[in-house]
């Protein structure tokens, strides 16, 4: 039972032999659930994705899409957004919260990449996160979706399911992600993520997760007791 008085939920044990085993057992039945996992944010290139991405933040990948369906045909380049007034991007980007530092970030983002770069988004994990504010996550869906390199993003979809499922006792996203790169096959780390994501938003959700429809609950610790959720 959950420790009321301290205010803390039990931790499921993990065993690395065990949560690597665990992997190897859901890999198979998440890619038939899901066949068809990726992102859900549209880009067609890195540095839409990169701009995407950091829009997503404490927003929807759908209200994102709507946005930069249209901000994309205005602003093509590094240099469009680089040159581009705070006040003008604050404006078409409006609507996915949190405007003014997320319009910062950009600009910021899109002058280092103009400046160092000579207009092209790098393409590894050091190069990018040495832009301003661009941390492991946002790098790891770069790297992952458009440039095609194994990467593990973990967003809080991931970081609730890995411990749910006894993959790691991490809940820091870094810390999260060296774990998961210990116990996933490294040629099935993206996908990896974007499966986990997906069970995330469809079944294994925050509040309740649906443990009777879930098809991997014989494989989950925490199935069945709300202890562990």
């Amino acid at each position: 039972m959950v420790n009321k008085a301290a205010g803390k939920k039990p931790k499921i044990k993990v065993d690395k032999a065990r949560a690597a085993e665990r992997v190897r057992e859901i890999w198979p039945i998440l890619k038939k659930t899901y066949p068809q996992a990726r992102t859900a944010l549209d880009f067609t290139n890195p540095l839409e994705l990169l701009i995407a991405t950091i829009l997503s933040a404490q927003c929807t990948d759908a209200r994102v899409n709507v946005v930069t369906r249209e901000v994309f045909k205005k602003y093509k380049s590094a240099s469009d957004w680089a040159r581009a007034d705070i006040k003008e991007i604050e404006s078409n980007i409006r609507s996915t919260g949190f405007y003014h530092n997320k319009a910062m970030s950009i600009k910021s983002v899109c002058t280092d990449i103009n400046e160092r770069f000579d207009g092209k988004v790098p393409d590894t994990m050091e190069e990018l996160t040495s832009l301003r504010g661009v941390g492991r996550k946002t790098a790891n869906v770069v790297l992952g979706n458009a440039f095609g390199k194994p990467a593990i993003a973990c967003d809080t979809h991931v970081i609730r399911l890995s411990g749910r499922l006894g993959l790691s006792a991490n809940s820091d996203a870094v810390k999260l992600e060296f774990d998961l790169a210990e116990i996933v096959p490294k040629s099935d780390w993206t996908m990896f993520s974007h499966l986990l994501i997906l069970h995330g938003r469809n079944i294994c959700k925050a509040r309740r997760p649906d443990c009777e429809r879930c098809p991997i609950a014989k494989y989950c610790p925490a199935a069945n007791n709300p202890a562990l959720w």
